[in-house]
Formats: C-alpha cells, structure tokens, sequence
C-alpha cells in the first residue's frame, strides 16, 4: 500500500463524506472528467455503453464499505485538495453484450463551490491495480 494512501477514517467519517459526495450529484453539483488525460473514463463509458443517467446510477449505488483511501493532490496550484478513492462491484453489460461484474475504480474531489459543495469524479473506470477496502 502507497504510504501516500490515508486509511484513518471511521465508518462515520466515510459515510459523511459519502454523503457529501452524492448530495452534489443529485443536486447535479458534479462533473465527470472526460479530457484527454482521461481517455481512460471515456473508454470506459464507451466499452459499457454508460448513459450519463447509467453513470449518476452507478454513482449513487456507492456505498461506505466500498471506500478504499484518500489521498492529497499532487498537481500544482491543488495540493490542499484531499481525494478520495472508492471502488464499487457493479454488474454491467459490456460492449459485446456479456454482462460481468466490474469493480469500478472512482476518484472524487469535493470543492467548496460558492455556499455549497461541487464535486469532480476524476476517475471512472475498471479498477487496474489491487486495492484495499478499508471498511470490508
């Protein structure tokens, strides 16, 4: 485990910060990284054939125990953002039509927006490397 990696949280704490997560996307207080330094998102999607409605579902369907760790930013100008790290199993048909059960590698950002709360999923993918659950 990266000792960047930040696991001292407590179930409350996770939930609250899910909570915060899933507020902004029913608000639609969210976006979804789609440039060119994700075209892993975006093959993704596309491999899944993911609505943005199918996408705001898988979003919503995290859960506590699916949380892995946070991290800090490490871009320039954005070091004080904390990230968070997720990783739900969601059945899914691929582009072939076979259905799978695919854990989905998710990054949030939440950022204060104005008086309220915005939140960035920076990755939206199949998971490509081990990861730990911190609750599970």
């Amino acid at each position: 485990m990266n000792p960047n990696y930040n696991r001292n949280y407590s179930r409350d704490q996770v939930e609250a910060i899910l909570t915060t997560i899933q507020e902004c996307i029913m608000r639609k207080h969210y976006s979804l990284s789609k440039n060119d330094k994700r075209r892993e998102n975006i093959e993704f999607i596309n491999h899944y054939n993911l609505s943005s409605s199918r996408q705001k579902d898988i979003l919503l369907k995290i859960e506590p125990d699916d949380f892995c760790y946070s991290l800090q930013n490490t871009n320039p100008g954005y070091k004080h953002e904390v990230l968070y790290v997720f990783c739900p199993q969601i059945m899914l048909f691929n582009f072939e039509g076979t259905e799978e059960l695919v854990d989905i590698y998710t990054k949030f950002n939440i950022i204060k927006y104005g008086s309220g709360k915005h939140t960035i999923v920076i990755s939206f993918h199949k998971r490509n490397k081990p990861l730990d659950y911190l609750l599970r």
